[in-house]
């Protein structure tokens, strides 16, 4: 009696540990368990938001969704956050894939496994109309003792400091609306993000601000984009790595990010997410 009683208490046990790995635990579980896959991303347009109707859109979401329905996968849940939130909720769990143009960075790569690249692109900024203190890099920022404005846990920041601009001199907000407001209310000198980025930003300003060009910032400052997975999910991420080889730069990929200005010249081209890591 004993021994079944201690069988049947196993059983349990082994049960109630497998329902949890279907809940929580690396992706591919989860979708054997039939569950949706989570795509989390902060709202930055065109890069990665919700419609009005809820449904995610931006390039760097059609880009996913278009690659995960190749896999098979269709069931996706949205779950939109600030920036500063999403590698955070990743590994929390809240979410399985951060779809929001997150930059491949050194120190990200510690936390997070990247996707190969989906884009490339450098920095620009938002500046006054006439940009009248002339400030197109970094280096302008440090030697006019400007105030920059960008969202916490942008690239911006460490190219600034990289720069030798002070941790004074930049003002950390939550996302691109507040780094509008801070720049209409002249609470900065000049607000920085990625070219789609800052241009969306200028051209929602009635005409007081504009984007400066990104080709004037140092090479360096080039990086490329990716989708971040836990770590865990290295089975998954070789998945769809394998089928995103096949759709970035084919011509059903630019026709239907056509509409959010990603062009040729956003593409990554042959660098590898394992060299990203190491040299950015």
């Amino acid at each position: 009696m004993k021994a079944i009683i201690t069988t049947f208490v196993a059983t349990i046990a082994l049960s109630a540990m497998a329902a949890s790995t279907a809940a929580s635990g690396p992706l591919k579980d989860r979708v054997a368990a039939g569950q949706s896959i989570r795509i989390g991303y902060s709202n930055e347009v065109p890069t990665a938001y919700s419609a009005a109707d809820g449904k995610p859109t931006g390039f760097v979401n059609d880009i996913t969704l278009a690659v995960l329905k190749k896999m098979g996968y269709e069931k996706i849940e949205p779950v939109q956050t600030e920036w500063g939130g999403l590698i955070p909720g990743l590994n929390a769990g809240r979410f399985d894939i951060i779809t929001g143009g997150m930059f491949i960075l050194a120190a990200r790569c510690e936390n997070v496994k990247f996707s190969e690249p989906i884009y490339k692109m450098g920095d620009a900024f938002l500046v006054p109309k006439g940009n009248p203190k002339g400030l197109v890099n970094y280096e302008h920022i440090h030697d006019t003792g400007a105030t920059m404005v960008t969202g916490s846990g942008y690239a911006n920041i460490a190219h600034a400091k990289a720069a030798g601009v002070d941790a004074t001199k930049i003002m950390e907000v939550p996302g691109p609306t507040e780094i509008l407001a801070a720049m209409q209310a002249g609470r900065a000198d000049v607000g920085a993000g990625t070219p789609i980025l800052v241009k969306q930003l200028a051209d929602s300003s009635g005409g007081k601000l504009e984007a400066t060009n990104s080709a004037a910032m140092p090479k360096d400052s080039f990086n490329w984009g990716g989708l971040a997975f836990t770590k865990a999910d290295q089975d998954f991420v070789d998945e769809f790595n394998a089928a995103l080889k096949d759709y970035v730069g084919s011509q059903e990929m630019m026709t239907a990010v056509a509409k959010y200005g990603y062009d040729k010249d956003w593409l990554p081209g042959e660098a590898k997410t394992e060299w990203i890591c190491a040299n950015r």
